[in-house]
């Protein structure tokens, strides 16, 4: 069986549709439809349940889409073994990344990747959080960066960064003459947050929620760009992670007030696929991150 029509299977199965699996692969819906028809002719069994929404994978699919990774993996392995016998540290790294991160830190690691693989290419995407994750899961990135990731079967997320949260405003709100405020402060003010949907509201949400504390919500939105500016326009305040308001902190655009108590933070990790077989320079973009993540620990001692 050819590897192509393994890595087809593979990727239905996992979007748990014919025609996402399709487009990853770059063929239509109708010749993938055709490939996994004649898959099942050649075995004699039902490896996909199309008649459900989204469609399932049989007991005889589950096998085989074991059988499908393993063989993909040993693929990876030989060509990275491969890669590394020619001792060339040249390649390219694909990493997606949350707006968020990709704004204030991107240019810094591209910046040491660089200098420590002279010879390698990084390719950045910037994507919301559950799309970096998908990237991962299917392989479309080595390597993620973004917030409130959990493990699953196929994707490992590594600690990366815990970055606190605190309240954004305006130089000329009332509340930025102080240094710190308490929860109960912000009851009734106005406020920008992000889209219900994502992780970090509903922590918001839930920080609040724990103290009896409602604001009123103005506008939302899904980065954290477009919720700077606002705040930084006296629209309301907000609450996002200091570290994200390091430049606009300096440019005087934005105060902000720490949290009393201060327990909200944002959790940052790395994904990437479970067993997935690194080449050279994307174990060392890998190693590079933890490195920093290190650093950061032991000067925050």
């Amino acid at each position: 069986m050819a590897l192509e029509n393994l890595q087809l299977f593979r990727d239905i199965a996992h979007a748990r549709s014919v025609s996402k699996g399709a487009r990853l692969n770059g063929i239509s819906q109708s010749a993938a439809s055709q490939q996994i028809l004649e898959l099942e002719r050649q075995l004699g069994v039902t490896l996909l349940d199309t008649g459900t929404r989204p469609l399932a994978v049989t007991a005889a699919g589950k096998l085989y889409l074991d059988y499908c990774r393993d063989a993909l993996r040993r693929r990876q392995e030989f060509e990275a073994e491969l890669h590394r016998l020619k001792h060339d540290t040249a390649g390219k790294v694909r990493i997606a990344a949350i707006y968020s991160v990709g704004l204030s830190e991107m240019s810094e690691i591209e910046s040491r990747f660089s200098q420590r693989f002279p010879n390698a290419e990084l390719v950045v995407s910037y994507l919301r959080p559950e799309k970096v994750f998908e990237a991962v899961e299917e392989d479309q990135a080595d390597l993620g960066l973004m917030s409130y990731a959990e493990s699953t079967r196929d994707v490992v997320a590594l600690p990366w960064r815990e970055e606190e949260m605190v309240v954004a405003a305006s130089p000329q709100h009332p509340l930025a003459g102080r240094r710190t405020i308490e929860a109960e402060d912000l009851a009734g003010l106005d406020f920008v947050g992000f889209d219900e949907d994502l992780p970090i509201q509903q922590d918001i949400d839930r920080y609040l929620r724990d103290r009896d504390v409602s604001v009123v919500m103005v506008f939302r939105f899904d980065n954290l760009q477009m919720i700077k500016e606002a705040v930084a326009h006296g629209v309301g305040i907000s609450i996002m992670p200091e570290r994200v308001m390091r430049e606009d902190l300096a440019q005087g655009r934005l105060v902000s007030l720490k949290l009393n108590p201060s327990d909200l933070f944002r959790p940052v990790r790395i994904v990437h696929r479970r067993r997935k077989v690194f080449s050279d320079v994307a174990q060392g973009l890998l190693e590079m991150l933890r490195e920093n993540q290190a650093a950061e620990v032991l000067a925050a001692v």
